[in-house]
């Protein structure tokens, strides 16, 4: 989608008129059936202007294509100026201009972030105009089919047209993105820059054709792009198909080359923790994208989302790689078969609404099966642990056949986690209470366990393991307050009787946390190791899970206020105490379940109210 597309002429000719503004503000509603926003109108009015001033140059051709916001197809992203023409050779050229109102700016430690006033009242982070504009630039020449065909060439730059070269934007901390997508600013000379930039690359106008086929592109993965992404998974140990794990993922195959918008498939592919969900997930990824599939990786939870998209990207092609990992949430405004595969990971964690207030679209399951020709939901019920979590197997089904889908029922029964002990998965459903088992215990010779007194034990034996591969890390339920937000110095879990003073780590590695070089010395929760799996996993059982006369009894007043795991519960026991009672027991069981199923050949715990 392109809001405004015209000649280079006709774009001035609207400016000349003083009336650019309300052209684009009327196009945009008539694309998109929106308003924009006073502070997008704001800044078409200040920035088109500032694009009219460059282009008043008798050297760039009349006859080149403008277009203002452009849509990038399957992303919420809009390119706010884009040239097209020809270089002097015939070679189509595309120049993409990000434009920027900002005066100032701080540098951020962080690659490709800088910190800056970005429309509302405080500073935040966010992409650094070069990168911004080379992102854009990455995701046409990995997924836009009339780009990468006709060899197109993209020249992306950023317009700061009200900043003075302060030595912050432009400083050698961003020069890797300098390079890719140069920075013009404030002054007459840096306008000048701006034209021979535009000149260099396009020379002759094209009436907007380029434009036209880019917006109608076909959408699907450059070859380029695919075998980059084959190349990361081949040889990677981590992601060798076993077992179970090659039927299931033959069939889902062999499912998504059957499927079409008049026949569309969806399969239900159930398997306990460690059965390798999120390895076939991420194979059948890489293979549909091989085969020319839009496919995208969805999670609720954004913790194996950005892990596995950087063991697959590494530093190479992280832009285009990442366009295909997804939140489950993005997809209440997608239109019916978009999609040719939609790989859900995770997916008892599907929510009913989306969006942070969870106002948005009508059921995540719903809106995915819609989405794609043939959706593929990896699940278990027995990792359910929030009171918003409803993708159950059986609610999976009823969507399917409600969307007139072919269900096809696979499941993943081998265990590759717990030393592949299926006996203490077994074990850990009696031990917390999920159901009774006749496993009293299991092979502790194969899998190494421990209950240990003290959290300083337990944390000092997790930074020793930790040593041999960076795969030891501490979990613990959410039974406390996250008071390092906003004081860094402040210590979140705190048990004095044993003198062990820790704090969470839910912003400095963020999703990241699993695989930070020194998060080991933070405590992860429920939420950033989800769908992950560590050599060996130190678990802190909170007072939300105690044992009374030997018998394991949920407290979800223990739960921290700040968890929205539980969010909600104290009214729903009013309006419904039975159901809720369930729910809860069920939500505290299954965390420490998958907290205690992370580990591969070891897990340590500590009971904070074992008793005696």
């Amino acid at each position: 989608m392109i809001v405004y597309q015209a000649t280079k002429a006709t774009f001035l000719h609207d400016c000349d008129n003083k009336r650019i503004a309300d052209v684009v503000s009327s196009a945009y509603v008539q694309k998109t059936g929106r308003y924009a926003s006073h502070a997008e109108f704001k800044a078409w009015h200040n920035s088109l202007g500032e694009m009219a001033r460059v282009l008043r140059d008798g050297d760039i051709p009349g006859d080149m294509g403008v277009g203002i916001e452009f849509g990038i197809p399957q992303t919420a992203k809009r390119i706010d100026f884009i040239l097209s023409g020809k270089a002097e050779d015939d070679t189509p050229h595309v120049v993409i201009v990000e434009l920027k109102q900002w005066s100032t700016s701080r540098i951020s430690e962080k690659d490709g972030i800088i910190v800056a006033n970005r429309g509302g009242k405080a500073e935040i982070e966010g992409p650094h105009p070069s990168y911004q504009a080379w992102s854009y630039a990455a995701l046409l020449e990995g997924f836009n089919e009339a780009v990468y065909d006709a060899g197109t060439r993209l020249r992306p730059c950023a317009y700061l047209h009200n900043y003075r070269d302060d030595g912050i934007i432009r400083n050698a901390h961003y020069a890797a993105y300098l390079e890719k997508a140069p920075v013009f600013l404030d002054g007459e000379a840096e306008l000048a820059k701006l034209r021979d930039f535009i000149k260099q690359h396009v020379r002759k106008g094209d009436n907007a054709a380029l434009l036209y086929e880019i917006a109608n592109g076909r959408i699907r993965p450059s070859k380029m792009l695919a075998d980059s992404l084959a190349k990361m998974l081949k040889g990677n140990r981590e992601f060798v198909l076993v077992d179970d794990q090659k039927v299931v993922y033959e069939t889902c195959l062999a499912k998504a080359a059957q499927a079409s918008d008049a026949r569309k498939q969806v399969v239900i592919v159930k398997g306990g923790p460690g059965t390798g969900k999120s390895v076939v997930a991420v194979n059948l990824l890489v293979e549909l994208t091989k085969r020319g599939q839009l496919t995208k990786y969805v999670s609720k939870n954004a913790a194996p989302r950005e892990v596995y998209k950087q063991r697959l990207a590494g530093h190479l092609r992280r832009v285009e790689i990442g366009n295909l990992f997804s939140s489950s949430g993005s997809f209440y405004e997608s239109q019916p078969n978009v999609f040719d595969t939609l790989v859900v990971d995770e997916a008892h964690r599907l929510n009913e609404k989306s969006g942070f207030m969870l106002n948005r679209g009508q059921n995540q399951i719903m809106e995915l099966i819609r989405s794609a020709r043939c959706t593929v939901f990896f699940s278990d019920d027995d990792q359910i642990v929030t009171l918003s979590d409803i993708g159950r197997t059986g609610e999976l089904e009823r969507w399917a056949h409600a969307m007139g889908a072919e269900v096809t029922k696979l499941e993943l029964a081998s265990q590759f986690r717990c030393a592949g002990s299926d006996g203490y998965i077994t074990w850990l459903d009696n031990f917390l209470g999920i159901r009774e088992s006749a496993n009293a215990d299991f092979d502790r010779d194969s899998f190494d366990f421990r209950i240990v007194d003290s959290p300083v034990e337990l944390h000092d034996l997790i930074r020793e393991k930790n040593k041999l591969n960076n795969k030891a890390r501490v979990v613990a339920g959410y039974c406390w307050d996250w008071k390092s937000k906003a004081n860094p110095d402040a210590w979140d879990i705190e048990l004095p009787q044993h003198g062990y003073k820790a704090q969470w780590n839910l912003s400095q590695d963020g999703s990241l946390w699993i695989i930070a070089p020194e998060s080991v010395e933070q405590v992860g929760c429920i939420h950033t190791c989800q769908g992950l799996e560590l050599d060996y996993v130190g678990v802190i059982i909170g007072p939300d899970l105690r044992w009374i006369d030997g018998k394991p009894t949920v407290f979800p007043e223990s739960r921290s206020r700040m968890d929205r795991s539980v969010r909600g519960w104290k009214t729903a026991m009013k309006e419904d105490p039975d159901a809720t009672r369930e729910r809860l027991e069920l939500i505290v069981r299954n965390t420490y379940k998958t907290l205690m199923s992370r580990g591969m050949k070891g897990c340590y715990v500590h009971i904070v109210d074992r008793p005696k």
